[in-house]
Order: structure tokens, then C-alpha cells, then sequence
């Protein structure tokens, strides 16, 4: 199995989990899987395991492989600490990149855009990874840039489910044009400012995700001042 293969079968899965299709709690049988996807148990358990890392599932005691059920508070404080890693890695990237930094966020972010106009959600989605994943690299930490890759995966599901909501992508799009002019004119503040706010869920975009993620009648957490 090539591993462009592998990634579409995690992911699929991963989707079932973030939309409920497989639910909190839910066992998710390696055979039945296999059988589904009309693959082997070892990618399935390969995935599993993957999807395992990142909090979605868990492993129980003469159970296997378990849904877990998202606390959205617990979510909510993920996408707090991304957001300042993430504008920390943008003000970093600002200050220190490299003619081949800002060829490759160039690149990037006009991947986003043509995905963007053939209204691709799936493919923006994959576009956008590859476009944060130029802004870590342009920060020269590789401390920092470890540990907004683990974040990220943990968040990836989440940050997947957001290009569901309406004009999001669109959204997203113009963030982006915005946080590359800060950067590439070295504007450490503007760009940590904007992909602070980029990646943040408040208010109506935390709700937005909630009700995305199937949930009724959860109280937002309160947001920090």
C-alpha cells in the first residue's frame, strides 16, 4: 500500500470518528474495517494506532480500539496553546526566513488558492497543512517546529471538521494573503498577531465547532480577556 493510500485510509476513518459516524465509545473492530475498506488488518491497525497518538481513540482491556468522546473544553485549550505556538513560529519566520522560506510559503499559499477557486475543501485541507507546515520551517526552530507539528496532528481532525463551516475556507484564504504579506515584509508582530487569530476558536467559531462535532446544548468555555 503506497502511503498516499495509507493517509486516505486513516483519514477516512479519522472523518467517521470527528463526524460520529463511529461514536464515543464506539468499538471499531479491526476485521470489520479490514473488510470495508478491502484492505488487511495491518494498515487498519497501522491507522488505528495513529489515530490512537493523536487522542482519538484509545485502547481498553478485552475491548481493543475504543472512540473517545471529545471533552470541549480539552479542545478548546488545544487550539489556545496552538495559536500561540503557531504565532510565535510566525514572528520567528518573519524575523529569520530565507529567500527558499518564502519561495516555498509563496508555493504554499498559492496551493491554498487554486484549491480555494475549485472550491476543494479536501484538497485545501491538505494545501493548508503544507502551508503551515513552510511557516515552521521558516522559524529555524527546530524545537518549536517539533512541537507545533505533535500539536497539530492532535488538532487535525478538528481543524479539518472547521472547513465544514460555511465560507470558512474563504476565510481561511484571506487570512493566509495576509499573514504572507507579514512575513515576507518582516513584520514579526503583524504575523504573530494574525496567525494568533488565525488559528483561535472563540466565540461563534468554537460554537460553529461544537455543532459540527454533533454535540447539543455544551456551554463554551469562557474566554480569557
Amino acid at each position: 500500500m503506497s502511503a498516499n493510500t495509507f493517509h486516505k485510509l486513516r483519514d477516512e476513518i479519522e472523518n467517521g470518528i470527528v463526524t460520529g459516524e463511529f461514536a464515543p465509545g464506539e468499538r471499531l473492530d479491526e476485521l470489520q474495517l479490514a473488510t470495508r475498506f478491502g484492505v488487511s488488518r495491518t494498515p487498519i491497525r497501522e491507522a488505528l494506532m495513529q489515530l490512537s497518538a493523536i487522542g482519538l481513540i484509545e485502547t481498553r482491556p478485552r475491548r481493543g480500539a475504543v472512540v473517545v468522546d471529545p471533552a470541549p473544553d480539552r479542545i478548546y485549550e488545544m487550539f489556545e496553546v496552538m495559536a500561540e505556538l503557531e504565532g510565535m513560529a510566525g514572528a520567528l519566520a518573519a524575523r529569520r526566513h530565507t529567500e527558499e522560506d518564502r519561495l516555498a510559503l509563496l508555493s504554499a499559499h498559492e496551493k491554498c488558492e487554486a484549491a480555494e477557486a475549485s472550491e476543494d475543501t479536501d484538497r485545501y485541507y491538505y494545501d493548508n497543512e503544507l502551508f503551515h507546515s513552510a511557516i515552521y520551517a521558516a522559524s529555524h526552530s527546530t524545537f518549536l517546529e517539533e512541537q507545533c507539528m505533535v500539536l497539530h496532528k492532535r488538532l487535525r481532525p478538528y481543524r479539518r471538521l472547521q472547513l465544514r463551516v460555511r465560507n470558512r475556507m474563504k476565510v481561511s484564504l484571506r487570512e493566509h494573503g495576509d499573514i504572507v504579506a507579514a512575513i515576507v515584509s518582516g513584520d514579526a508582530d503583524a504575523a504573530r498577531a494574525l496567525l494568533r487569530g488565525h488559528v483561535a476558536v472563540q466565540g461563534d467559531r468554537f460554537g460553529d465547532l461544537i455543532a459540527n462535532l454533533g454535540r447539543r446544548e455544551i456551554r463554551k468555555p469562557s474566554l480569557s480577556t
